[in-house]
């Protein structure tokens, strides 16, 4: 096995162990967020968000050891510097939210809407930070077919999964008027 190959699967696995550390802070903040009167929404999506999640993790290592994919250096350092700035956001948003971050869907608009951060230009910048981070992740080491697949993929859930949290937040009258004005993704671009 290449070395390029072994030092991309550490990185796969790294970020896999940074998913589980996420998912354990996400379980506490969501005890935390209980506690102070938010509640879990229902979200039959949630499971399919989290098999995108592998899925992309599990076929960018198995492309690359099965199909052979080689190593481009320079779009290998391309895809890792943005992958390294998709994730410098998603640790900004996490620093933003604090106690309000999870991963699930909850109703804590009662807690108050921060609009602090990344939030004063959009309003889900952790989404397109991740949707980022996962499209560039196999093609580190030219998994293309995972990247189109889990991008695919990604867009479907993420549609649905955006619909079930936007109609909870909207509900409240305090997250629309702050933020009904913002752009979904991107400032500037829709």
């Amino acid at each position: 096995m290449e070395l390029s190959t072994i030092v991309y699967l550490g990185l796969l696995a790294v970020v896999a162990l940074l998913r589980i550390y996420e998912l354990r802070i996400s379980r506490a903040h969501q005890r935390e967020m209980v506690a102070h009167g938010a509640s879990k929404v229902k979200d039959p999506r949630f499971r399919w968000m989290v098999l995108v999640h592998v899925g992309v993790l599990l076929g960018s290592a198995v492309e690359v050891v099965f199909l052979h994919r080689p190593f481009y250096p320079v779009l290998g350092a391309a895809c890792f510097t943005i992958f390294l700035l998709a994730n410098a956001v998603r640790w900004w948003v996490i620093r933003t939210l604090g106690e309000h971050w999870n991963v699930q869907v909850m109703n804590s608009t009662g807690m108050g809407v921060v609009t602090t951060g990344p939030f004063r230009y959009v309003r889900h910048p952790n989404y397109a930070a991740v949707f980022v981070e996962m499209l560039v992740l196999p093609l580190i080491h030219s998994a293309w077919i995972t990247a189109a697949v889990g991008t695919i993929a990604h867009i479907v859930v993420l549609s649905q999964r955006l619909a079930t949290e936007e109609r909870v937040l909207f509900a409240d009258d305090h997250y629309r008027m702050a933020m009904s004005g913002k752009p979904r993704f991107v400032p500037g671009l829709f």
